[in-house]
């Protein structure tokens, strides 16, 4: 059988999951084109598949339904639509580890991507992002993830209490300014830290701030004001995965 309407029920609680509430309220979220469904699959979080009439697509153990290009029109958020959309469910949450990094209310889909993407090439245990930071499971996020979402431990929470907790647990708490403390180059970074990088245009908010240990920066050449927070973001963690 094919769905070829896009007022069919199953086809609009699907659709539903390109907002972030209901989302939040399944547990759910909508995975694009074959290559980020089978890193998704990887991790066993695909647990249905929508895929194309005319397309072979499959994966073992996973209900699929083959609609018509009308409906995967609907269902995407790409500007050419895929042959295969996964319903997947959300990461689950794993131990914190040594290696934190913190993000407070990063806006930019684009910027949040390239951040996931480098957490993972340079050995971040864990990212935890505020509740204002743009939802992980926007489709913008996961594409420019290129699947690495899925391969590393994201958690929300509400910044101020989850770092006195860590500093309680001996964690030391590095925050990032473009004119203030220490070159990265010059600095021994703590067996356990946290890495604090703050939002695109106003920094790291004033009570964030006030917990941090220390503070990191860059050297640039002068006549350069900063840096967007994807690549400032991906310098840091180089430089500290390679110490």
């Amino acid at each position: 059988m094919v769905i070829t309407s896009v007022n069919n029920n199953k086809i609009k609680d699907i659709n539903k999951l390109k907002e972030k509430k209901y989302r939040d309220s399944s547990n759910s979220f909508l995975v694009e084109g074959e290559h980020l469904v089978i890193e998704a699959y990887r991790e066993n979080l695909i647990k249905e598949l929508i895929v194309l009439d005319d397309s072979n697509f499959i994966l073992d153990g996973i209900p699929t339904i083959k609609v018509s290009s009308e409906v995967m029109k609907k269902l995407s958020s790409m500007d050419s639509y895929p042959s295969v959309i996964g319903v997947a469910n959300k990461i689950r949450e794993k131990e914190l580890g040594n290696s934190i990094l913190i993000l407070d209310d990063i806006q930019d889909p684009g910027n949040l991507g390239t951040i996931i993407r480098s957490s993972a090439a340079f050995g971040i245990d864990t990212i935890v992002v505020s509740p204002k930071t743009v939802d992980i499971y926007n489709i913008k996020v996961l594409r420019a993830t290129q699947g690495m979402l899925f391969h590393i431990n994201i958690i929300v929470r509400e910044l101020d209490s989850f770092i006195t907790k860590l500093k309680q647990d001996n964690y030391k708490i590095y925050g990032t300014k473009v004119d203030k403390g220490v070159n990265i180059k010059d600095i021994s970074i703590n067996n356990k830290y946290a890495l604090v990088m703050g939002n695109e245009g106003n920094g790291i908010s004033d009570n964030v701030s006030k917990l941090c240990d220390e503070y990191l920066y860059i050297k640039m050449n002068d006549n350069v004001e900063s840096l967007n927070v994807g690549v400032a973001t991906s310098i840091l963690l180089y430089e500290i995965y390679n110490k």
